[in-house]
């Protein structure tokens, strides 16, 4: 029987798959400091995490009976790969699971960000709208844009799909040539032909701060940037700036560079619709990327 270290509460029915384990939680679900983590797994077997724990190299030397991580996320740069590799333990993640959910996510942004909703109703709940006015509240039209993805991997190509409904003519870029309609060499090229650009890469070296000041230039006023991917593919202070001045249109965000904390600057500028990191925030979703997590763990523990 192993010791599996669960750091989250997880959704009903999750943990079942772990039922011939011990399963150790922590009596609240807030998150744990890295201290309270190396401390936390010297004696176990398993660990199903989620993608604010940081796996690092520590955690993992701390851990010498440590044989699989579970993590309830399709990113891995959380966990220290290369410190499982080196320690034989086996790192299992959940693609595919929240393509969809996540797409729903990133499109209800476009829109959302696009028709300035969220400055709309945040008057009329603060009592200060007056009425109907021919000029107010003017966003930009989705029907008919064009849409530009950055990444083509499964989740943005769902958004694509759901930019069929609206008319949309939609561009990609990828480090790689797709091969497929739409593909646009140039990341540069692409910004500057897109009304609405949304982010879809892994976090890596290569893609940190990919948009930045520079890029951002790029976007013509009335453009529209939308970040479902990782916080720190975008610089915030340069995005801030850039809606500050009027440089883009808006942007819909759901994920940050130093989760939970958002920068002031992004907090205090105008037409940013900011949203807590919900992509994959359903019901269903959430479980089944839970139950991935500890099916996954529970057959690496058997062998399988």
């Amino acid at each position: 029987m192993a010791t599996v270290l669960v750091t989250r509460r997880l959704p009903a029915g999750a943990l079942d798959p772990l039922a011939a384990h011990i399963v150790r939680t922590w009596d609240d679900d807030s998150p744990h400091s890295h201290p309270e983590l190396v401390q936390a797994v010297a004696d176990v077997d398993g660990i199903v995490c989620v993608l604010s724990d940081r796996i690092d190299a520590e955690v993992i030397a701390a851990a010498p009976r440590l044989r699989v991580i579970g993590n309830v996320a399709v990113g891995l740069d959380n966990i220290d790969t290369d410190a499982a590799r080196g320690a034989g333990v086996q790192v299992i993640n959940t693609p595919g699971a929240l393509d969809e959910t996540t797409a729903d996510l990133a499109f209800a942004l476009i829109l959302t960000a696009s028709r300035r909703c969220a400055d709309a109703e945040r008057d009329l709940r603060a009592g200060n709208w007056r009425g109907w006015g021919l000029l107010d509240y003017l966003g930009r039209d989705v029907y008919g844009a064009t849409l530009g993805l950055v990444g083509y991997g499964q989740i943005a190509r769902a958004v694509a799909r759901r930019a069929g409904g609206f008319d949309m003519t939609v561009l990609h870029w990828s480090h790689r040539d797709t091969g497929e309609p739409g593909f646009v060499k140039s990341l540069d090229d692409l910004l500057v032909r897109s009304d609405i650009v949304s982010l879809h890469v892994p976090l890596t070296d290569s893609t940190r701060h990919l948009i930045g000041a520079r890029e951002l230039a790029l976007l013509r006023p009335d453009s529209v940037l939308v970040n479902t991917a990782r916080g720190a593919i975008v610089d915030e202070a340069a995005l801030a700036d850039a809606l500050e001045r009027g440089q883009i249109f808006a942007a819909g965000i759901d994920v940050y560079s130093d989760e939970p904390r958002v920068s002031a600057a992004l907090l205090r500028a105008p037409f940013a619709v900011l949203l807590p990191h919900i992509g994959s925030a359903t019901l269903a979703t959430r479980r089944r990327i839970a139950l991935m997590a500890t099916s996954g763990v529970a057959a690496a523990l058997a062998g399988a």
